[in-house]
C-alpha cells in the first residue's frame, strides 16, 4: 500500500509539463508568424534549436512585401505595411520614421530613397530603420533610374529640362561618399530615359534598364562603367509592355499581352543563354508561366490598367494602381516551377488610394526583428 509521501510525489511527477516533442514543436512553429516566435526562442535550449530546424526546412523564412504609405500633402507622415508570405500575414509597423521632405521612391525592391535639389537620402537595412544622407547628384533629376550595384547607387536619366544631358549617368560610392559621373545612357533612349518608361535591375555587376514597350534593353557594366547593347528581351511582338527583373541572379521578363485595352494574358519569361553583346550563342526568352485567368482578371478590373511588378527574393507581385484590393503572387521555384497565389490587400481604402504608394521588399530574419524591437518598433498584426 502506497504511503501518502509516495501519493504525493506521484500527484507532482503528474503535474510536471511533459516534454514537447522537437518534431511538434517544429511543425507548431511552422504556422506562427515570424515576428511571435521570438519569444520562443528564449524557452530553452530545445526550443531554440527546433525554431532553427522549423525555419530551414519545414517553413523556410520568406522575403517580405513592404507597402509605404506617403500622405503627398505632409510628406513626413508615412504608413508601412509588411505581407509575410511564409505565414500569410499582415502587419502595420510603428517605426520612428524620418522627416522625409519629398517623395518616397523605391527601386530594385529592396532600396528606398528621397532625392531632391538639396539632398540624396537612403536606406539599405531590412526594415529601413537607418537612413544615410549625402549631397545631391551634380545633375538635377525628377524621375531617374535609380538602383544598386554593390557598393555603387547609379542614377540615370530622369533629367530636369534645363539640363543639358537629359540621358546623364552618376554613381555615388557608398564606401568613399563621393559621385562619378559616367558614360550617358544610349541615345537611343533619349526620349525615355525616366523612369516611368524604363524598368531597372540588376544581375551580378550588371545594371540592365529595358524600355517597358519595345523591350530594347542595355546594361551597364560597373566595372568598366560602359554600356552595352541593344539586347532584344521582349519574348514576341504579341507583348506591348514588359518589365525585367532578377531571381537568383537570373534575367526575368514579366509581359503583358495583347493591347492595352485589352490584355489577354499577363506571364513570366527567363532570358536564356550568352547576354554577352559579343556572343555568337545568342540569347533566347523561356516561357515559365501565365498567370492564372481568374487572379488576371481580379487585378485588371474593368478598365484595365497599368500593373506594377515588384521582384522580391523569388517572388514576383503584381498590381494594378488603381485596382488596389488584390495582389497576386508568384513564386518561382529554383528549377523554373511557378506557384500562384491571390493576396487580399488589407491596406487598400478609399483613403490610401488618394495617396501615394511605394511597394519595397526586405529579406527579414529574426536578428532584424530583435533589433527592430530594441528600437522601440510594434509590429501589429492585420486581420484580412
Amino acid at each position: 500500500m502506497a504511503t501518502c509521501n509516495e501519493i504525493n510525489n506521484t500527484n507532482i511527477e503528474d503535474q510536471r509539463e511533459a516534454p514537447i516533442n522537437e518534431d511538434i514543436l517544429e511543425t507548431i512553429f511552422s504556422y506562427v508568424p515570424l515576428i511571435h516566435l521570438l519569444p520562443a526562442s528564449l524557452v530553452s535550449r530545445a526550443w531554440k534549436r527546433a525554431l532553427s530546424t522549423s525555419l530551414r526546412h519545414v517553413n523556410p523564412i520568406k522575403p517580405w512585401l513592404m507597402l509605404h504609405i506617403q500622405n503627398p500633402r505632409a510628406l513626413h507622415v508615412t504608413t508601412t505595411f509588411a505581407y509575410d508570405p511564409r505565414s500569410r500575414t499582415w502587419f502595420q509597423i510603428h517605426a520612428p520614421h524620418p522627416n522625409h521632405a519629398s517623395t518616397l521612391r523605391a527601386s530594385n525592391s529592396t532600396f528606398l530613397y528621397t532625392l531632391s535639389s538639396s539632398e540624396f537620402a537612403f536606406s539599405i537595412d531590412p526594415l529601413h530603420l537607418h537612413w544615410h544622407y549625402a549631397c545631391p547628384p551634380r545633375v538635377s533629376r525628377t524621375d531617374p533610374i535609380v538602383a544598386r550595384v554593390g557598393p555603387l547607387i547609379v542614377v540615370a536619366g530622369g533629367a530636369c529640362e534645363f539640363e543639358d544631358d537629359p540621358l546623364a549617368v552618376e554613381a555615388y560610392d557608398t564606401e568613399s561618399r563621393a559621385w562619378t559621373r559616367c558614360q550617358s545612357m544610349p541615345a537611343i533612349l533619349k526620349d525615355s530615359s525616366a523612369s516611368t518608361w524604363l524598368s531597372a535591375t540588376v544581375t551580378g555587376e550588371k545594371m540592365y534598364v529595358t524600355e517597358k514597350n519595345s523591350g530594347v534593353t542595355y546594361s551597364l557594366d560597373c566595372n568598366t562603367m560602359g554600356w552595352q547593347g541593344p539586347l532584344e528581351v521582349r519574348p514576341n511582338l504579341s507583348v506591348f509592355h514588359c518589365v525585367t527583373g532578377a531571381i537568383g541572379g537570373r534575367l526575368m521578363v514579366a509581359g503583358m499581352v495583347g493591347e492595352v485595352e485589352k490584355v489577354e494574358e499577363v506571364k513570366l519569361w527567363e532570358v536564356k543563354g550568352e547576354l554577352a553583346v559579343e556572343s555568337e550563342l545568342g540569347y533566347w526568352c523561356e516561357e515559365l508561366a501565365a498567370m492564372p485567368k481568374e487572379m488576371m482578371v481580379k487585378i485588371m478590373g474593368e478598365g484595365g490598367g497599368s500593373i506594377v511588378v515588384n521582384w522580391i527574393g523569388n517572388y514576383v507581385y503584381f498590381q494594378n494602381r488603381w485596382e488596389a484590393e488584390e495582389i497576386v503572387v508568384c513564386e518561382v521555384g529554383s528549377g523554373g516551377s511557378c506557384e500562384w497565389e491571390s493576396v487580399r490587400n488589407v491596406t487598400a481604402s478609399d483613403v490610401n488610394r488618394m495617396q501615394r504608394t511605394v511597394f519595397s521588399g526586405a529579406h527579414v530574419g529574426l536578428e532584424d526583428l530583435k533589433r527592430a524591437i530594441k528600437k522601440n518598433c510594434l509590429f501589429v498584426e492585420k486581420v484580412v
